[in-house]
């Protein structure tokens, strides 16, 4: 910005006729700006030290100002409050004085001095904060999705089934094998470790004891949760959050499709169906990992593991594990929707929502399953 149309005198910097004042004079344009930043240096250098509390710098001779000028002014100055000092310019031109207020509002963030680290205390209570708000949103998310599932019921045309089924084939078909090699494993692990303990006294029968209640009733729903919170519920963050980022969510409410009734009811009812199949399927091959290590490690036979699985397991030990998915599935589909809706339009955002869910739908299925324990032990089942 030039006020002269004349060609402007060079740029000058130095100390008045009293300690406490500056004169600048001259074009101050990005032209002569590697001048300039040489004579403020050498213009500092020569004045008397300590600097007085109050600076005056004369800019009557200022005849050209330019943005980049303008930022060397702001600079100086800076420079010279520093201590707590006040620095004052005179005889400045109104447009020039207009142009330097703008670049000092436009510069203070990156001219400001440091902010302090917070305290301990203070990231706790921001940590604390931060949580509490995130799990008043999640029960809000919670209330939303009920009215909508609620909507859905009256009005059963609004349910996309498409999206159900092909939801049922990528959470359910598609974990089949993960499922069933980690259940086969976890079974063989539980009956290895109970064989040593369970041969010392002789009771080599009740390894099925040992493998069926603990397979049906509490580790075949946990782990298989665990499972697909890590596979199904991370995958919801990451779609949902991509077209966050890429705007389809909002393109679908600008044509009348309610994101909700499209994005998160056909996840959340997928998976409240597919989970108890899996939970069964895991709870066949947990068995069947704790029959090959009674076979091999006890000498108990198929047919006599089975005879005494049937004894040692009740239908209300395999129904207590499978009234527990459906509660699962809805924790997992709900906060892996409620994560990517979350999302702030950067792929960054993305990555740090996908992992939250996961995180918070484990947190989650075990305190639940915990609290369930718990019922249980109060209900005498």
């Amino acid at each position: 910005m030039n006020a002269s149309s004349t060609p402007s005198p060079a740029v000058d910097l130095r100390p008045g006729a009293t300690p406490r004042e500056l004169r600048c004079e001259g074009a101050w344009l990005l032209r002569s700006a590697a001048q300039t930043e040489r004579r403020i240096e050498a213009c500092l250098k020569k004045l008397p030290q300590p600097l007085e509390t109050e600076m005056l710098i004369d800019a009557h001779e200022v005849s050209a100002l330019d943005t980049s000028g303008a930022w060397l002014l702001h600079r100086l100055r800076r420079t010279l409050e520093s201590g707590n000092r006040t620095v004052t310019f005179v005889g400045l031109r109104p447009e020039f004085e207009a142009l330097l207020n703008m670049v000092a509002a436009r510069t203070v963030g990156a001219v400001s001095e440091p902010t302090a680290m917070p305290g301990l205390l203070a990231r706790l209570g921001c940590q604390a904060w931060n949580a509490l708000q995130g799990m008043f949103g999640l029960l809000s998310f919670l209330g939303v999705s009920a009215l909508a599932l609620a909507r859905s019921v009256l009005q059963p045309r609004r349910v996309r089934w498409r999206s159900i089924f092909y939801n049922l084939q990528t959470a359910g078909v598609q974990a089949l094998p993960i499922t069933g090699l980690l259940t086969f494993l976890l079974g063989i692990v539980i009956a290895y470790q109970g064989a040593e303990q369970l041969r010392r006294v002789g009771a080599n029968i009740y390894i099925a004891d040992l493998v069926g209640i603990s397979m049906l009733r509490e580790l075949a729903p946990l782990i298989t949760a665990i499972i697909v919170a890590g596979r199904s519920g991370s995958a919801y963050a990451a779609q949902i959050g991509t077209m966050k980022v890429t705007e389809e969510v909002d393109a679908l409410r600008t044509i009348g499709i309610a994101p909700l009734d499209l994005l998160v009811l056909p996840k959340v009812l997928a998976l409240v169906i597919a989970l108890p199949l899996l939970t069964v399927y895991a709870d066949i091959m947990g068995v069947l990992g704790g029959m090959v290590m009674a076979r091999t490690q006890l000498d108990v036979g198929y047919i006599t593991f089975v005879d005494r699985l049937e004894e040692a397991v009740s239908l209300t030990t395999f129904m207590i594990g499978i009234g527990k998915a459906p509660v699962f599935a809805v924790i997992i589909a709900l906060v892996g929707c409620y994560q990517g809706f979350q999302v702030d339009g950067s792929a960054e955002s993305v990555g740090r929502r996908t992992t939250t869910s996961v995180v918070q739908s484990i947190f989650l299925v075990i305190l639940v399953d915990a609290l369930f324990s718990i019922a249980f032990s109060w209900l005498k089942l």
